[in-house]
């Protein structure tokens, strides 16, 4: 199977050491330029990925297959601590759609079901 070009620089980060898994990790971590989460994140693990948004006031993707990603089993959220390789995995999301790697947009609210309302 292929990969794709965010998961690639995904890659990159993790041989550079820019690459924080897991919630709380990310939480203890600073610098933190772009918040990469599983699309499949509980609810409650959720709620800790957007305080972690509004703490670092960066954009969040949600990625099909993280754990594959990253090569960690069980990895539900990934902190990017690198500007380049972040701004890299944002151009390569997608706005909507079935894209591996989709951007979290601002104006959607979420529910405690963690579907989106308009």
């Amino acid at each position: 199977m292929q990969r794709s070009k965010a998961e690639t620089y995904l890659g990159f980060c993790i041989r550079a050491g820019k690459l924080v898994c897991g919630v709380n990790a990310a939480a203890c971590t600073k610098g933190v330029y772009l918040l990469v989460a599983d699309i499949g994140v509980a609810k409650n693990s959720r709620k800790e990925i957007f305080k972690l948004k509004e703490k670092f006031a960066c954009p969040l993707v949600f990625a099909e297959n993280l754990e594959g990603a990253v090569k960690k089993a069980n990895c539900k959220l990934a902190a990017v601590k690198d500007r380049s390789l972040a701004q890299a995995i944002w151009n390569e999301s997608a706005e909507e759609g079935n894209a591996p790697f989709v951007r979290y947009k601002e104006s959607t609210k979420e529910d405690e079901s963690g579907k989106a309302e308009g």
